[in-house]
């Protein structure tokens, strides 16, 4: 089963963090991540920039918007997904538990939905509509 992993990072304090501390830190993050595939679990995975460098989209009015930045202005911004295979939400949680990247900001944890057959679906209703 695929969980997704999304991980919050506080970026003013990651910044404030000395380049050796956040060079232990992602060494750290990368070897646990070498684990995780040495085993099967890491099914992927990317890093974020910056959340100033983001654009929002919306859809209002018939027309959709956009503006910079991310959708809520918090503290912690989205840093990175990991998608991750797991027997269940307790296999996934003691497999992020682990991760040293928790130390950074907390990682929210959901099961991926298989959309398969909705998209099958979907291009059955689209091939007869032609």
């Amino acid at each position: 089963m695929k969980f997704i992993y999304l991980g919050y990072i506080d970026q003013h304090g990651w910044e404030a963090t000395s380049r050796s501390e956040q060079h232990s830190m992602m060494d750290e993050c990368f070897a646990y991540d070498d684990i995780l595939r040495s085993k099967g679990h890491f099914a992927g995975g990317e890093a974020l920039d910056n959340a100033c460098k983001a654009k929002t989209l919306r859809f209002r009015n018939g027309k959709v918007s956009v503006t910079d930045g991310p959708f809520a202005e918090t503290k912690e911004q989205l840093g990175g997904i990991l998608i991750l295979e797991a027997r269940d939400m307790n296999h996934a949680v003691e497999l992020m538990s682990k991760h040293p990247g928790v130390k950074a900001g907390p990682f929210e944890i959901r099961p991926a939905v298989d959309l398969s057959e909705m998209v099958a679906g979907s291009e059955r209703r689209r091939s007869t509509s032609k």
